[in-house]
């Protein structure tokens, strides 16, 4: 059964911040899929769906970013699942805002959350989905991704949420391989002509 994790920090104040894409993807595919809430325990909480005609876990980590990992070994400790199941949605601060790159494993790229799933997991490869959210401007890492973002880029996010949601059903339904086709585009910016 394949699970989705959806990274990102708990407590409303982070909610909206740029470090949640990956939580929001979670609770846009809850809401997509009518899921029915599963068992909360105190480091994460999870829902139950019907994607694709498949059965589905959705889950997101009540730990903060750099404890993911405590969370899913927590969900393993009490349900099955094999690697290949498991997609983990993230944020990339290497990425253009609203841009996806899809991929079945690699490096973490010295993302906090994928380097704890990678210590809970023993192994780089698992599928992950990346959503840009650019990189700091002048603004320390650590206060760019702790952000919510302007209002611009948080309309572009918005969009990019909805894509990712699709990238999910796309896996779900057709594979990695075809999800990675059709969702790793570059964003294109419009060129305005003088």
């Amino acid at each position: 059964m394949p699970l989705v994790l959806g990274l990102g920090n708990p407590r409303r104040r982070y909610a909206r911040t740029r470090h949640n894409v990956g939580w929001r993807v979670v609770e846009t595919l809850a809401g997509r899929w009518r899921a029915v809430p599963g068992e909360a325990a105190e480091s994460y909480r999870s829902w139950h769906a019907e994607a694709r005609g498949r059965e589905v876990d959705l889950v997101v980590p009540l730990t903060f970013m750099n404890r993911s990992g405590e969370a899913l070994e927590a969900w393993r400790a009490l349900h099955r699942f094999e690697t290949e199941g498991l997609l983990v949605l993230v944020d990339d601060v290497y990425l253009p805002v609203g841009a996806l790159r899809l991929r079945g494993g690699g490096s973490s790229g010295g993302h906090q959350g994928l380097e704890s799933i990678e210590r809970a997991l023993g192994t780089r490869e698992y599928a992950r989905l990346r959503i840009g959210i650019g990189a700091s401007e002048g603004a320390r890492l650590r206060e760019h991704v702790l952000e919510e973002p302007a209002r611009d880029e948080g309309e572009t996010l918005a969009e990019a949420l909805g894509r990712a949601a699709d990238a999910v059903e796309c896996w779900i339904g057709e594979g990695l391989g075809v999800a990675m086709n059709r969702f790793n585009r570059k964003v294109r910016k419009e060129v305005e002509e003088t």
